[in-house]
């Protein structure tokens, strides 16, 4: 019997638009961990046949996506600023809205000399995606990242070796409770919970699959960010910089809460949706 092709793995992404919004893409993903190519060789070579192991795999994989089990925790890893990130159905899988977070963070400091020391606070790490990628992009800053759960800790730790990053630190907190005997912070920054938990978005998609703990906050998910907010300054430098990812619809409330604990410089970036997703502000003296 012939073995299953690229090209008729492919021809099979129209099972998978019931359940995905990217049924082409999920699919070339599993081909390239599979056979350990880019997506180029897919194109290059349709009519590769796969080995009876791979093909096997494939099998398994596309069964599982078709349950609606994302991507991410059937090849267990995203890509995150174009670093692998190793994940798994304790944390969040890391969003390229995210990335908007790095990508606010390293704007500020835009103008440092290479050899600027900074230091960096990442709330509530889960994979440790962010804090791992700004460790990457400024190898002289000391980076911290927390997670109260231990499976997340664990996790993020995989990752800072596997990446080889000497700059960062991972240990377990429940936000800011571990951290009282650490120097203040240049700048910090948190992808906290922020989703009521009665949003019907729960229900669907890839958070489906995600712990609860990590999505949903009290008080129309507002409950953490009015927390970390009130209590950043305590941790930062003078004119040390926080950093928030929330809700589409909730930046005037963190605005406002930022403009209630006191900070200066309060601005919202949007994503690419053209959704306000970060807040900043920074510490006034």
């Amino acid at each position: 019997m012939q073995l299953t092709t690229i090209a008729n793995c492919l021809k099979q992404f129209s099972q998978l638009a019931g359940v995905s919004d990217s049924p082409r893409l999920d699919i070339e993903i599993f081909l390239t961990h599979i056979l350990q190519k880019n997506r180029t060789y897919l194109f290059t070579w349709p009519d590769q046949e796969l080995s009876a192991k791979q093909a096997q795999t494939f099998n398994e994989f596309f069964v599982r996506r078709l349950t609606g089990e994302p991507v991410a925790h059937i090849i267990g890893q995203r890509e995150f600023w174009s670093l692998p990130i190793m994940v798994n159905n304790f944390t969040l899988i890391p969003r390229p809205d995210t990335e908007l977070l790095v990508e606010a963070t390293l704007g500020l400091f835009a103008e440092d000399d290479a050899s600027q020391s900074r230091r960096l606070l990442d709330l509530g790490t889960g994979t440790g995606a962010i804090v791992l990628a700004l460790a990457h992009e400024k190898k002289s800053w000391r980076c911290v990242g927390v997670d109260k759960e231990l499976a997340a800790v664990e996790l993020a730790e995989k990752n800072r070796v596997q990446l080889n990053l000497q700059n960062v630190k991972i240990q377990q907190s429940d936000w800011f409770a571990a951290l009282a005997n650490e120097t203040a912070f240049d700048v910090i920054v948190s992808n906290p919970p922020y989703i009521d938990l009665n949003d019907e978005h729960l229900s669907e998609g890839d958070v489906r699959f995600e712990p609860l703990s990590a999505l949903v906050a009290d008080n129309k998910g507002l409950a953490d960010l009015e927390f970390i907010i009130a209590q950043a300054p305590h941790y930062l430098m003078s004119s040390g910089w926080l950093l928030v990812e929330h809700g589409y619809d909730q930046g005037e409330a963190v605005r406002n809460l930022f403009a209630a604990n006191h900070f200066d410089n309060i601005n919202t970036f949007r994503d690419f949706g053209r959704n306000e997703r970060v807040t900043i502000g920074q510490k006034v003296n």
